[in-house]
């Protein structure tokens, strides 16, 4: 009985050697298309970050040149918009009865 089993196993191991490189390699070939499909990710959100930062940057640069700009005065304007608001608010000017126009 032990006789028979030796070629019986052999065979199998046989089968079984192809059967876990062909394996294997299917394995490695999904490795590599994640990390493929992971790296063109990453350097997508990486280009799309560097854009944003570089749009920050200008926004930031422009607000810098306007502050520094000695011809700005950024109080004088401030105050300007707040006088504006306390004539908007006082309702200055004459109001207009139209209803009256339409009745004469």
């Amino acid at each position: 009985m032990p006789g028979e089993l030796i070629p019986i196993i052999a065979i199998v191991f046989g089968c079984m050697i192809p059967i876990s490189v062909i394996w294997t390699k299917h394995k490695q070939t999904i490795a590599e298309m994640q990390v493929n499909a992971t790296a063109a990710n990453t350097a997508e959100r990486a280009a799309q970050y560097a854009s944003q930062v570089q749009k920050l940057e200008d926004r930031v640069q422009v607000l810098e040149r306007i502050v520094t700009d000695k011809g700005y005065d950024v109080a004088t304007q401030i105050e300007a918009l707040r006088d504006q608001r306390s004539v908007d608010h006082a309702g200055s000017g004459i109001a207009l009865d139209f209803a009256k126009k339409e009745n004469a």
